[in-house]
């Protein structure tokens, strides 16, 4: 369930992430130049605007970092506890060898005469 919850998360912040990168124009313009200008202003001017989107660019890289190292300690704490069905049966299986049992005879017993080809 836990890891079910963490690749949700990680999916909306990667997708938000990915918005607010998209919105961005690389030559200064961002949303500005997308709304015709004057819709920007009415936000702050373009300046907060390119200000927000950046740090919202910084905010949500940085937690989708912490959600993917997180998510992975999580994971791993759940593998560490949890047994595989393998395992436990080739644990429970393994016949150990104690005092009282020998080892099996070798089948092939040397003769002393040579082959015949």
């Amino acid at each position: 369930m836990s890891l079910f919850v963490f690749i949700l998360l990680i999916a909306i912040v990667a997708f938000l992430l990915i918005t607010v990168i998209m919105v961005q124009n690389p030559k200064g313009g961002g949303l500005d130049s997308n709304f015709g200008g004057g819709g920007a202003n009415m936000f702050g001017g373009v300046q907060q605007t390119t200000d927000f989107l950046d740090k919202a660019t910084w905010f949500l890289f940085s937690l989708l970092v912490i959600l993917i190292l997180i998510s992975n300690s999580a994971i791993m704490s759940t593998r560490s506890t949890d047994i595989s069905p393998a395992k436990q049966a080739i644990e429970n299986h393994i016949p150990t060898q104690d005092e009282t049992q020998k080892p099996m005879p070798n089948p092939m017993i040397p003769s002393d005469k040579p082959e015949k080809k």
